[in-house]
Formats: structure tokens, C-alpha cells, sequence
């Protein structure tokens, strides 16, 4: 098997994993308080990588501390409104496609980095626009808290990218992303501290939840993703990575019994043939022979 095939299977793992993650953090929530177990699920999944990455971590300097938690604290921001927006949610499926914009925002929001977008951003925004227009008019969906939020954690997660695109260059990606999850924990921790009843007391299955989420869904994810990341150059990243809205829709349908309307899948096609619209330079390279 060819080292760019092997790198686009675990990136296919990887937006699985993700995707898994959807439940995985949907069952949890229904025992555990949201910003808790955010908490809880990323400083046992940071100290896990920090163990594997604690040689180069020990190296950095302040510099390199400084923008590892630059980009924590906006990953953390991002995770807070996610998970706030997630266990209030009615449907998880368009919720994943609403996190998904971020994808179409990066290029946008890099104008102010200094970067220049090409064509084809522009070219997605009436397709974004064209989508969400069919979520908002079909009877079983609206703009409301949730909706706002799973938005907002879009835009976070869009500067979280190009900031942690940036840092990359500049760290060791494993000790970085270690970093990632243990400064998202503590935010979700600190902000659960004063606006949320903490209660242990939960079956199990919640705890068994909270466990598949921290080693499944984020330190098995972010090692896959990393160490497919080192084999395939960014446009294989680039578009596979956009299948985890997809995936998570379908483990909605099969786990949680969630269905959409042709309306609903229409607007979801729209946003993520937005996504393919606006990384066309990476699916054309993609779809070339390697």
C-alpha cells in the first residue's frame, strides 16, 4: 500500500472517529453537566498524549508555550460553545453541518492573517447561504440557541485552524495538540466551576460515555489525524477531513433514530458541496492518480 493511501485510510479513520464522537459526547451529556464533562473528557485526553509528547513538551521555550496556548484558548472557546450547543440541540445531524462551516471560513477569516483567498471561496458563499436558507424555511428548523452557538464555535474553530496551522509549522505537532486538550480542559473546568452543580453520581453507561470520548474520540482521533497529517500533503487533509459532518449525520440517523427532510438533506448537501466548492484546488488534486 502506497504512503498516500495509507494516509487517506486514517484520515477516513480519523473523520470516523470524530464523527463518533458526536454520540459518544450526546449519551454523556445526558448524565453529566456539559462544561464537566468537556472538562473531564480533555485533561484525561491531554494528560494521555502529554505522556507520549513530554520530552519535546519539556523542550519548549515561551515562545512556543505562548503559542500553544494561544491556540488552546480558542480551541477551548470553541469546545465550550460546541458542547453548550450540543446538549441542547434537537438535531444533532444539522448541528454537525453547522460546525462544519468553519471549514468554508478559514479562507475568509485568513484575509485578515495576511493570506489571500482564491476564487473559489467566493464562489462557496452562495451555496453556504443557499443551504442555510433551506434549514431555516423547512417547519423543523430554526435559528434559535443552539443553532447560534454551534455558529459560534464555527467561527472559533475556523481561527483555531489557522492559528494551530501556523504553530505547527513552528512545534512539534503531538506535544502541541497535548497542550490543546489539557488548556481545553481547564477552561471548560474553570467556567463549569461557577455555572454548574457538580454530581458523580451517574450510571456506568455515562462514565463508560465519558471514557470512549476522551481515548476513542479525542486521544485516539488527534493521533490518527497526526500521524496521517505526516504522510499526505495538506489537500488530502483538506478535503477527507470534511466527511465528518457527513459520518456524523448518518451515526444520528442510525443511533439516535434522527431523520431529515428532503428540505433538511437538501441544505445539507448545499453546505457541504460549499465545503467542496471552496477547497476545489485540493479535490481536483486529490482526485488525480497519486
Amino acid at each position: 500500500m502506497s504512503t498516500h493511501h495509507k494516509a487517506d485510510l486514517l484520515l477516513l479513520l480519523a473523520t470516523l472517529l470524530a464523527a463518533a464522537g458526536w454520540i459518544f459526547s450526546r449519551e454523556a451529556v445526558q448524565g453529566l453537566a456539559p462544561l464537566l464533562f468537556m472538562a473531564l473528557r480533555f485533561i484525561s485526553a491531554g494528560l494521555v498524549l502529554a505522556v507520549i509528547g513530554w520530552a519535546a513538551m519539556r523542550a519548549f521555550t515561551r515562545q512556543q508555550w505562548q503559542s500553544a496556548c494561544l491556540v488552546g484558548t480558542f480551541f477551548g472557546t470553541a469546545l465550550t460553545f460546541w458542547i453548550l450547543a450540543l446538549a441542547m440541540a434537537s438535531h444533532v445531524g444539522i448541528g454537525a453541518f453547522l460546525t462544519g462551516l468553519g471549514v468554508v471560513l478559514v479562507p475568509l477569516i485568513s484575509l485578515f492573517f495576511g493570506d489571500r483567498s482564491g476564487p473559489y471561496v467566493y464562489l462557496s458563499i452562495p451555496f453556504v447561504i443557499a443551504g442555510l436558507a433551506c434549514l431555516s424555511l423547512d417547519s423543523e428548523f430554526h435559528i434559535g440557541v443552539a443553532e447560534m452557538l454551534f455558529l459560534l464555535s464555527a467561527l472559533f474553530f475556523s481561527f483555531t485552524f489557522i492559528l494551530n496551522s501556523r504553530a505547527a509549522a513552528r512545534l512539534p505537532v503531538l506535544p502541541l495538540t497535548a497542550v490543546q486538550l489539557l488548556l481545553t480542559g481547564v477552561i471548560t473546568g474553570v467556567i463549569s466551576l461557577f455555572t454548574e452543580e457538580w454530581n458523580f453520581n451517574q450510571p456506568a453507561d455515562i462514565w463508560g460515555w465519558l471514557i470512549a470520548s476522551a481515548l476513542i474520540a479525542t486521544s485516539l482521533r488527534f493521533l490518527v489525524q497526526t500521524k496521517a497529517q505526516s504522510l499526505a500533503p495538506p489537500s488530502h487533509t483538506a478535503i477527507i477531513m470534511t466527511l465528518e459532518p457527513v459520518w456524523t449525520a448518518l451515526f444520528a440517523a442510525l443511533w439516535l433514530g434522527e431523520s431529515m427532510t428532503t428540505l433538511q438533506f437538501s441544505g445539507c448537501a448545499l453546505i457541504f458541496f460549499a465545503m467542496l466548492v471552496n477547497r476545489w484546488p485540493a479535490v481536483r488534486a486529490w482526485l488525480r492518480p497519486h
